[in-house]
């Protein structure tokens, strides 16, 4: 059976597999704080439905109780250890099916199981927040192994903790113009490809999100990170087939195993 990733946005993607519909940082918003939604349409309620929903931090353009909010009565969702305490607004999501998790964890969903990886960013709700709670990847294993990453930098260990994979939705750029610490732009992803080897790569996590009032600073970073990482992954990775989706395409992925 076929797998079949959906890229709806920034770090949203729907992640089908074995009858299974695994959703990842769901954001539906237009307009979030200081940015706005500058390429693709907003994801049609459709995109709404899954099985499971996947958090990978506490950073709001990553977890969005006003999104989550719309996930349909009994969904299952995973967010980090220590969320509902640094989250307050996530108690009131009562229709949804809270559990949190750590790495290492392992949690059956249907007919697939989500696997919980470390990843190397700051997982703080807040820069200057009090709480942490840690950052997370999944591999959703299924008919395939489909690596998440969330938001992360490279780190030495990553091939050994996120395991061997078929798929990796990779983040390659940011929302401004500056990443730092902890986050992978084109090139850093196209090494992470190298380490981790899958058969198909996706890239996510790039021109959906602008701030207001920058659009001239520095527009090659908002545009261009989808087309350089399949240029760098070309070159590190060879023989992983990259799908640089549009918002609110989708490919379907043959996995041989």
């Amino acid at each position: 059976m076929p797998v079949e990733i959906t890229w709806w946005g920034h770090a949203t993607c729907t992640v089908e597999d074995s009858n299974v519909r695994v959703l990842t940082d769901p954001l539906f918003a237009r307009r979030l704080a200081h940015l706005r939604r500058r390429r693709g349409a907003l994801p049609p309620p459709t995109a709404w439905h899954a099985d499971v929903a996947l958090v990978s931090h506490l950073h709001a353009d990553h977890l969005h109780v006003p999104s989550l909010a719309r996930l349909e009565r009994g969904t299952r969702l995973l967010v980090p250890r220590g969320a509902l305490r640094a989250v307050p607004g996530l108690r009131r999501l009562g229709h949804l099916r809270i559990t949190e998790v750590t790495p290492g964890d392992r949690v059956e969903a249907g007919g697939v199981v989500v696997r919980v990886v470390p990843a190397h960013h700051d997982g703080r709700r807040l820069p200057v927040g009090r709480r942490h709670s840690p950052a997370l990847g999944y591999v959703v294993e299924g008919e395939a192994r489909t690596y998440f990453a969330g938001d992360t930098g490279l780190f030495d260990a990553m091939a050994e903790e996120v395991g061997p994979v078929d798929a990796a939705l990779l983040p390659v750029g940011g929302w401004g113009p500056y990443l730092g610490e902890g986050h992978l732009d084109a090139g850093g992803a196209a090494r992470a490809l190298a380490r981790l080897a899958p058969d198909f790569a996706v890239p996510v996590h790039y021109g959906t999100y602008w701030p207001i009032g920058m659009d001239a600073v520095r527009p090659h970073e908002f545009h261009a990170p989808g087309d350089e990482f399949v240029r760098l992954a070309a070159r590190r990775a060879p023989g992983v087939a990259v799908h640089r989706l549009g918002h609110g395409e989708s490919v379907r992925l043959e996995v041989a195993r």
